[in-house]
């Protein structure tokens, strides 16, 4: 028998600025996909596979403004996607950053 999966199963650590009494999986899933590819331990990202699947991590991933260099590499891979078609790829070459490049 599968148990239900909740935000509790989660690492306490991805969510000390969130309310978790009023977390909805569906109303915020971008928020919660970008917290554990960004934050997450492996048992996160095993339990965000299993609640969303593999297709709506890539589409919601595609689209994220925002995400670490180690993270795009990583689901680059896992996707099997050019890094140039990511959301976040593409802003971070119209905005580049002098101060650290």
């Amino acid at each position: 028998m599968k148990k239900e999966i909740t935000i509790d199963d989660f690492s306490p650590h991805l969510f000390w600025d969130v309310d978790l009494s009023d977390f909805d999986f569906q109303k915020h899933k971008v928020h919660l996909v970008q917290k554990v590819l960004e934050h997450g331990l492996i048992g996160d990202w095993k339990l965000l596979k299993e609640v969303y699947g593999m297709e709506e991590i890539k589409g919601i991933s595609l689209n994220l403004r925002s995400l670490d260099a180690v993270t795009l590499s990583f689901l680059a891979v896992v996707f099997n996607i050019d890094k140039k078609e990511f959301r976040c790829y593409k802003h971070r070459q119209l905005f580049p950053n002098y101060w650290n490049s």
